[in-house]
């Protein structure tokens, strides 16, 4: 050992149970694992993607052609593929779309780089030449992209409707777009360099199956999906004082353990009466405030009911806290966590409805910043599947609002890149601009399979969008539904340029982190020797934590 040592060739010591995947046969096995998760989802890309049926070990379905929800639902089991998923969730966070542009793209990446590894390209080339491309290709988004003013409906209804196509909102996506636009503005306020801001937080979304998706709707105010406390009560209140209530309007109890003996009926009648003034001096608190509608997150005693009910007053129990939250800025009041010290000013100021119909509060402020989605379905699944495409649209017609850029869809910007990344290569020395025109062709691969999936020959339709850029129109895209290559912004297929930004990023990121691992070591079960564990022995060998490298891709496939 002492020999080998002085000769200077390493020596690792493992565990008998340990694997080990080194150099060109452990890049293969992450390329393969991270093109797997990419082939996995390329297939629901574009207007005419197909959706996934996703079964979880409860029986409970999810039907959706989402790309970060399937990769979130799927059972994967690799280390690797869990690094794509994450490209996948750090574009949903970051532009709330093109996640499954993003992880084709990654995967791609990766095929193109394995083909370079065959070449004898080293992989610390391919990094240098993939991270070259990636910041040149953004420098050309920002100089492609179009500058567009933010009060333009049309044009944000357009984002609306091309983010949502493709997706369960799709048919109905005119009148969704419209309420979407609406809901945006609404909670877009201006910050003190004059940019625009838009505040989601402020935007609640409910769901409601059984009804039409056309009769989705916006509500300046909040929703609460709860029943009136006792028949009695009034149904609405008109420039109503609303109390938010965190306690609750019940006897209070002791707080510990107490017995007590009762040896004369008259006795237990004084602790009835005791009990019942308690609830009234509870009720009278609120009367006397000027309540005229109670949203209690707690429990309302059933004598308190009565008499909210005598009082004319609305009283709501059990209240979601995320929903108090949001009738707090909806309102302007406080959510009140002691009766006692209420004040008139923890109150609030709106209009209080009940739809019997839809089992429903609707409550509007007077100059509410918050506003409420109320997104309708015919099953449950459709409504799931809707909020999805829903939230993605609000989020991209958002980053337009505060970005203010914008492309042409349809594979239009990732053909022009890649037209302008090959131009660039010829300016690059060495083997990076191999990588660099790798990921140029990597790029092209969005209008292949936007072009696969409905149903047309990739090959013709890259060869006429790429005579069409030659020809030096930026602009020019697929149209899915006919075929043609046509002016997809003038079509209406727009798209913001932060979320593609965004995703050549991440897809660049995620490739290049992969290609950077060339040793993959798998320890055993470290348990077998917990003395040699704690004397630091063979047992507590270097690499725990990849359990999952000779599994494959687990139950996903």
């Amino acid at each position: 050992m002492s020999q080998r040592m002085q000769q200077g060739q390493p020596m690792i010591v493992m565990s008998e149970d340990s694997q080990r995947v080194k150099d060109k046969d452990a890049q293969e096995y992450n390329i393969s694992a991270a093109r797997a998760v990419a082939e996995s989802v390329k297939s629901t890309l574009g207007p005419k993607g197909m959706d996934k049926m996703l079964v979880d070990s409860m029986g409970s379905v999810t039907i959706t052609n989402d790309g970060v929800t399937i990769l979130q639902e799927m059972d994967i089991d690799n280390p690797t593929a869990e690094m794509i998923i994450e490209v996948a969730e750090t574009q949903e966070d970051e532009a709330g779309d093109g996640t499954t542009t993003a992880v084709a793209i990654a995967g791609e990446l990766l095929k193109n780089a394995e083909d370079l590894v065959e070449q004898d390209i080293h992989p610390t080339a391919i990094i240098k030449g993939f991270h070259m491309a990636a910041e040149q290709a953004r420098d050309e988004v920002d100089d492609i992209a179009t500058r567009v003013d933010t009060e333009d409906e049309d044009l944000l209804r357009s984002v609306a409707e091309t983010s949502m196509t493709g997706k369960g909102a799709e048919l109905n996506k005119e009148h969704l777009s419209q309420l979407i636009v609406e809901a945006v503005r609404q909670v877009t306020v201006e910050n003190e360099d004059g940019e625009n801001v838009v505040d989601l937080e402020f935007l609640n979304i409910e769901t409601q199956a059984g009804r039409s998706v056309d009769e989705s709707d916006l509500l300046v105010g909040g929703i609460v999906n709860k029943d009136p406390t006792h028949d009695d009560m009034p149904r609405e209140a008109t420039d109503a004082d609303v109390l938010l209530l965190n306690d609750p309007i019940e006897v209070e109890e002791a707080d510990v353990d107490t017995e007590v003996s009762v040896t004369d009926p008259s006795q237990l009648q004084k602790f009835l009466d005791a009990e019942e003034k308690q609830l009234r001096e509870k009720v009278d608190r609120i009367v006397d405030l000027g309540v005229d509608v109670v949203f209690c997150q707690k429990g309302i005693d059933d004598l308190a009911q009565h008499y909210l009910a005598k009082e004319g007053i609305v009283a709501v129990r059990r209240t979601k806290k995320s929903d108090l939250e949001f009738l707090s800025e909806v309102l302007d009041a406080a959510i009140v966590s002691d009766l006692e010290s209420a004040t008139e000013d923890d109150l609030g100021f709106g209009d209080v409805t009940r739809d019997e119909a839809d089992e429903l509060f609707y409550v509007e402020g007077e100059d509410a910043h918050g506003v409420t989605l109320l997104l309708r379905g015919s099953t449950d699944h459709v409504v799931d599947e809707l909020e999805r495409g829903v939230n993605d649209a609000l989020d991209v017609v958002a980053q337009t609002v505060s970005d203010g850029r914008v492309l042409a869809g349809g594979g239009a910007i990732e053909v022009e890149l890649a037209s302008r990344l090959r131009d660039y290569a010829d300016s690059v020395s060495g083997r990076e601009q191999l990588a660099v025109e790798a990921f140029a062709d990597s790029l092209e691969l969005v209008p292949r399979v936007l072009a696969e999936n409905a149903g047309l020959d990739s090959i013709d339709t890259l060869v006429d969008l790429r005579a069409a850029h030659d020809d030096g129109d930026v602009t020019a895209g697929l149209n899915a539904w006919t075929g043609d290559v046509e002016n997809t912004f003038d079509a209406g297929v727009v798209e913001p340029a932060h979320a593609k930004e965004q995703a050549v990023t991440s897809a660049s990121e995620a490739a290049n982190l992969v290609l950077k691992i060339d040793d993959i070591i798998s320890a055993g079960d470290l348990s077998t020797d917990k003395e040699d564990d704690e004397a630091g022995g063979p047992g507590g060998a270097p690499g725990g934590g990849m359990g999952g490298m000779g599994g494959g891709m687990g139950g996903m496939m």
